[in-house]
């Protein structure tokens, strides 16, 4: 079997998707996702001029070779662009990989360690009422765990709480550390008394806080049993997990904005983390966040894989594929998508009384209905930006 063909689809069923679809001489075809917001077009691009001559002719079935020649090769190796590129190349070639064998990606992982996965949602609101009353809606529907956010009296947007994307130029969200921190206490407090302890909670303060106000956040939610207190610090800033874990009970999750098994290396050799977070559509897909899941379960630490609805449902299969096949999942982040996508993209993971159900379809499970894809035509968008109150550029 020798790769024919590379085409990337580009589609906007309610917001950005980049696709990748590997043709074969057999007939056999693999989708994989290549999504990355903001800068959808840069990793096409990267896609179409660069990736895919040097893809034709070669055998799809070596997977670990084509990773690698694609990582290495290059020279200029990482990087989100680049790596994302390689995440949809992967998860197309385990889509082939698993329809050539007539059986699911995770059945070629090891098989099944679990028959259903845990999953959270996403909760906010304007005020505390508002996310109280989404919080009780989500678990009627049968979540057993949240991520709360809530708008912060005084800033202009807060990150959970408005839209991700914004047309023709970035939406800017004022930020101020302060009463972020007197707030998101209360919001727990409140919270809790509201619904109680049977819920998993989640908090993501999205890399905004410098060690010491990480500190104290961290310090003042541990009454609340939190599952999980989600990227408190910079991406850079490694090192100051070893100051927060020292100084907290609290588990932490950290991890989305790392492009290799390298960047994650440190915390969890150190053990300054208690799940990792990557996201396989940014990290060179199925094959290097397995062997980030095995180096995470070495030193005793959880995978909670990121999973927004900025990627598109081929990368929440290849979440669900890996962790059913690993010994150390912890749960698994699960957004809602916009309605119009599941015109473009048939099939996804099966929710079901808190968790996520997998078919055993062979392959990720998932097919793209391409001339639905056509009627939506990609929309150029940003990702916000943050500012302080003095009009610096803040991490968002």
């Amino acid at each position: 079997m020798k790769i024919t063909n590379l085409k990337v689809i580009v589609t906007s069923p309610g917001r950005n998707y980049v696709v990748v679809k590997i043709e074969t001489d057999s007939g056999i075809y693999g989708y994989g996702d290549a999504t990355l917001n903001g800068r959808e077009l840069a990793v096409a691009e990267a896609l179409e001029e660069y990736l895919a001559p040097i893809l034709i002719g070669r055998n799809p079935d070596n997977i670990e070779d084509i990773w690698n020649y694609i990582y290495k090769g290059t020279y200029w190796r990482g990087g989100p662009v680049l790596m994302t590129a390689l995440a949809g190349i992967d998860m197309a070639l385990w889509d082939i990989k698993g329809k050539k064998a007539g059986l699911p990606v995770y059945s070629l992982l090891g098989g099944k360690s679990r028959e259903k996965a845990l999953c959270y949602s996403h909760v906010s609101g304007n005020d505390f009422e508002e996310v109280k009353e989404k919080a009780l809606k989500k678990i009627e529907a049968g979540y057993k765990a949240l991520r709360i956010q809530v708008a912060i009296p005084g800033l202009d947007g807060t990150y959970g709480t408005v839209e991700d994307d914004a047309l023709e130029l970035p939406f800017v969200e004022k930020w101020d550390s302060k009463p972020y921190l007197k707030t998101i206490p209360e919001l727990f407090k409140y919270i809790r008394a509201e619904i109680g302890d049977g819920v998993h909670l989640i908090h993501d303060s999205h890399e905004r806080l410098t060690v010491p106000e990480a500190i104290k956040l961290a310090r003042k939610l541990e009454k609340y049993d939190l599952l999980f207190l989600e990227d408190l610090l910079k991406p850079e800033n490694r090192e100051g997990f070893r100051q927060l874990k020292s100084q907290t009970s609290t588990p932490l999750a950290m991890g989305e904005l790392f492009n290799t098994r390298w960047e994650a290396l440190p915390l969890i050799k150190d053990q300054l983390i208690d799940y990792i977070r990557c996201d396989l559509s940014h990290i060179g897909g199925i094959t290097e966040a397995k062997k980030i899941a095995a180096l995470a379960e070495t030193f005793h630490i959880k995978t909670a894989w990121h999973g927004p609805a900025d990627i598109s449902p081929v990368a929440h299969l290849a979440n669900l594929h890996l962790d059913f096949a690993i010994a150390n999942f912890g749960i698994q982040e699960f957004a809602q998508f916009p309605k119009e996508v599941k015109e473009v993209f048939k099939g996804g993971p099966e929710f079901e009384d808190g968790y996520l159900k997998i078919s055993d379809k062979p392959g990720l499970g998932c097919e793209i209905d391409e001339e639905a894809a056509a009627e939506y035509p990609y929309q150029k968008a940003y990702l916000p930006v943050a500012e302080a109150l003095d009009g610096s550029v803040h991490e968002w």
